[in-house]
């Protein structure tokens, strides 16, 4: 199947698509009853598979095995992927790039940030000379064969964040991102001179850019929402709340929770042969375009 040729139908459809950031098979596994498009975060991966923040210890291999799981599980969605850097080489990322494309990918994420890097949110962040990324960015799409290739930009200086949004709309790369942006104004900016080509806006609870509705994002010309950590600071809460009330409760489960039929009917669903099978309504309605 044409996953990259979907996901550009996607985005190329009215309004904002959006993308939900997942970081391990079971939150995909709820992620997908609501929505068509998935994100792999890295914040998210790194905190799930190592347990450590996302600044740089993240291997390409765990990446790639882990969006094959999710490409086996749910044939349907879309699969937008966080490489960060590339994994620093070019050479590296080009391979990273024509794996996730084998195992069923549909798009990816490459920023310019520089070593040691840093969640695109937070404070410290360096970029690449931006000849190099370019460099960089020019050997990955000349590696892939229809993949969606999203451009990032961790420029802190808002001129800085316009010049190689501008830059980035030059090449061939099928959409771009300039993260951490800080302002509605700055959002219209980079719109401007990204013309015609794809924007997508990274969202993320506690960061540094405004909270927009999808309709608000869509009369700013944002074609795209990335929402990267809703399913990871959620289950965060929960799971913190659920043990301290199990503590309270002198160890007494509470009668309110999901079951053990309720999950294993939410996670026999991706097994191969029950894809053909209607899933039951979700508990809320799964988002329409």
């Amino acid at each position: 199947m044409a996953y990259g040729k979907a996901l550009r139908e996607a985005v190329a459809a009215p309004g904002t698509t959006p993308l939900i950031g997942v970081f391990d098979m079971l939150s995909a596994s709820i992620a997908a009853r609501h929505y068509d498009g998935l994100f792999v975060s890295g914040f998210g991966f790194s905190a799930s598979h190592y347990g450590l923040p996302d600044i740089g210890f993240i291997a390409w291999p765990d990446v790639v095995g882990f969006v094959q799981r999710l490409r086996l599980a749910f044939p349907r969605q879309h699969l937008l992927v966080d490489i960060d850097d590339g994994y620093v080489d070019p050479e590296v990322a080009c391979q990273v790039v024509r794996g996730l494309e084998q195992v069923g990918g549909s798009g990816v994420v490459l920023e310019d940030q520089q070593r040691p890097r840093r969640c695109g949110h937070l404070a410290g962040k360096r970029v690449l000379p931006l000849d190099q990324y370019l460099e960089k960015l020019d050997l990955v799409l000349r590696t892939r064969d229809e993949l969606v290739v999203v451009a990032r930009t961790d420029a802190t200086d808002e001129d800085e964040m316009v010049r190689r949004a501008a830059a980035f709309a030059a090449t061939d790369a099928d959409a771009v991102l300039v993260d951490g942006v800080p302002s509605v104004e700055v959002i219209r900016r980079v719109r401007r001179v990204v013309r015609g080509k794809p924007l997508v806006f990274n969202q993320i609870a506690g960061g540094r850019s405004p909270k927009l509705s999808l309709g608000a994002l869509a009369e700013l010309g944002v074609d795209v929402a990335i929402y990267s950590t809703p399913c990871l600071f959620a289950a965060h809460a929960a799971m913190d709340h659920a043990l301290v009330e199990l503590k309270d409760r002198d160890g007494v489960l509470p009668d309110d929770s999901i079951g053990v039929a309720e999950s294993q009917d939410l996670l026999e669903r991706n097994i191969s042969r029950h894809h053909d099978v209607p899933a039951p309504r979700a508990s809320r309605p799964a988002f329409t375009r």
